[in-house]
């Protein structure tokens, strides 16, 4: 029996497939579109059964070639660019392929885990998983959010388990392929190798110099959660998966800074000192992002503290400062 994880050599994807080896799992189908070939480097410490494109597994899946052979299908393939105007490509690739994939395992009868999104509450306030709150402010999100609401429409009568997981602002080992689009940790560290200092926006929305809050969530945790349901196949549904607390961006720049001055013997200092000594600047916040910037996001993880999931989360002093230490290490060797 297989695992499948889909989006296999991207950020999420392949985090999943170590997880699963450090569980002694290697019957391991692992599905992406290598179109940007430097993903690959994602998976050379990994251990797959087979590697497949996303075409070829998509066409493999209808052929029925598969029927039998899967115990859980882990899915994280999508497009990810908020920014992606073409709106036919987006519905097909991140809505679309999702519900065939939804549709083989519940005729299957096999746990389907994948990627939903905290862009689906777009600018709003409350970050529930309900409805009334969600208003998708792109195509992207819109993606996520019409596949949610076809899986609310059929959980009622699923053959098997079913679990969306909207994940906030991961950072974390394995995203360096993502360009502009990985997490503000690791481009801070960039920033700081080349700069010597590391850039936020001034403030906006009432919040002030790099003071806008995000629920920045570690990619260990993430892999958490995706393990804790893969045990707990009796559990469906769609989850929020943040910490539940907010931090700065400011918090994110101290704890990169500090490790990285850490590392080389340097005293840790506050914000009002990296600032002071310019280790911390602010710059005009953008025109074009102003009323389409998310200014606060924090996820509410009631209803996946409910399923009985009791894990701490990593703090952004915690989970940063381990993903700089681990940026570092690799950077030695």
């Amino acid at each position: 029996m297989y695992y499948i994880v889909t989006g296999a050599a991207g950020f999420i994807g392949s985090n999943l497939v170590k997880a699963l080896n450090e569980r002694g799992e290697r019957n391991i189908i692992a599905v992406d579109n290598l179109a940007k070939a430097d993903k690959f480097r994602n998976l050379v410490d990994c251990e797959i059964a087979d590697f497949m494109d996303k075409e070829t597994f998509r066409k493999k899946i209808q052929e029925g070639f598969f029927d039998g052979l899967v115990k859980a299908v882990l899915h994280q393939g999508a497009c990810s660019d908020t920014m992606e105007s073409d709106g036919r490509y987006m519905m097909d690739n991140n809505y679309q392929y999702t519900l065939e994939l939804l549709n083989y395992c519940q005729a299957e009868e096999i746990p389907f885990l994948y990627a939903s999104s905290a862009s689906v509450y777009g600018g709003g306030s409350v970050f529930r998983e309900s409805r009334e709150f969600e208003s998708p402010l792109n195509v992207y999100a819109y993606s996520k959010f019409l596949f949610d609401q076809i899986l609310r429409r059929r959980l009622a009568k699923s053959t098997a388990q079913v679990v969306g997981l909207r994940y906030f602002n991961v950072y974390g080992a394995r995203e360096q392929h993502k360009g502009r689009m990985a997490s503000v940790a690791f481009h801070f560290v960039n920033q700081y190798r080349a700069e010597g200092r590391v850039k936020l926006f001034e403030g906006c929305d009432g919040y002030g110099n790099g003071g806008q809050l995000r629920d920045f969530v570690s990619i260990e945790d993430v892999v958490k959660v995706n393990m804790y349901f893969l045990d707990h196949p009796e559990k469906s549904g769609i989850y929020n998966l943040g910490t539940g607390q907010a931090q700065s961006f400011n918090d994110v720049a101290v704890a990169t800074i500090n490790t990285l001055r850490a590392a080389t013997g340097a005293p840790v200092l506050s914000l009002e000192a990296l600032h002071e000594q310019g280790l911390i600047s602010y710059i005009p916040f953008p025109d074009a992002l102003r009323g389409k910037y998310q200014s606060f996001t924090q996820a509410d993880i009631t209803a996946l503290r409910g399923t009985g999931y009791t894990e701490p989360f990593l703090s952004v002093e915690e989970g940063v400062g381990r993903y700089v230490g681990q940026m570092l290490s690799a950077t030695q060797g």
